[in-house]
């Protein structure tokens, strides 16, 4: 089976108001295994970032404003995605975003590209209920060495 570990950066926390993706990282697993076959993507937003937004991932508007726009990659994202099963961190953020780019250039949902989408912090709130279920916080739980990360990063986050 083919996996995808997927995580975006973005320019603030509401797609529906008008925020958008400015970072995807995506890790391919098959038969669950690490296979390099890695996706990684800047984006030109068309807008900034808000200063919150920047304060976590630390990507500045200047950087991005010569990279591609999501709609210049979007075939290839769905190819690259297409058919797989997708790992996402609070999926309903990622994929909120992600549907939104979709419906900007004319497509479809995300869920008619993939064959389904796991959502690790739901997982994560029913194995430690009560308790911080963060990446950050999941990672000192669970021994997962994190120490190069500082700020957020959608391929670090995913990898």
């Amino acid at each position: 089976m083919r996996q995808i570990v997927l995580d975006t950066e973005t320019t603030g926390l509401s797609a529906e108001g008008g925020d958008r993706i400015i970072e995807l990282g995506c890790v391919e697993l098959f038969a669950r295994k690490l296979t390099g076959n890695n996706l990684h993507f800047y984006f030109n937003p068309e807008r900034d970032s808000h200063e919150d937004a920047l304060k976590v991932h630390g990507i500045s508007n200047e950087f991005l404003r010569d990279k591609p726009k999501f709609a210049q990659l979007t075939d290839e994202i769905l190819d690259y995605l297409a058919d797989a099963e997708l790992i996402i961190h609070n999926a309903a953020f990622d994929v909120g975003f992600l549907n939104k780019e979709l419906e900007r250039v004319g497509k479809k949902p995300l869920k008619a590209y993939v064959s389904n989408v796991i959502d690790t912090l739901a997982m994560a709130k029913e194995m430690f209920p009560g308790k911080r279920n963060s990446l950050d916080s999941l990672c000192d739980r669970l021994e997962v060495d994190n120490s190069g990360r500082t700020l957020h990063g959608a391929l670090l986050d995913a990898e």
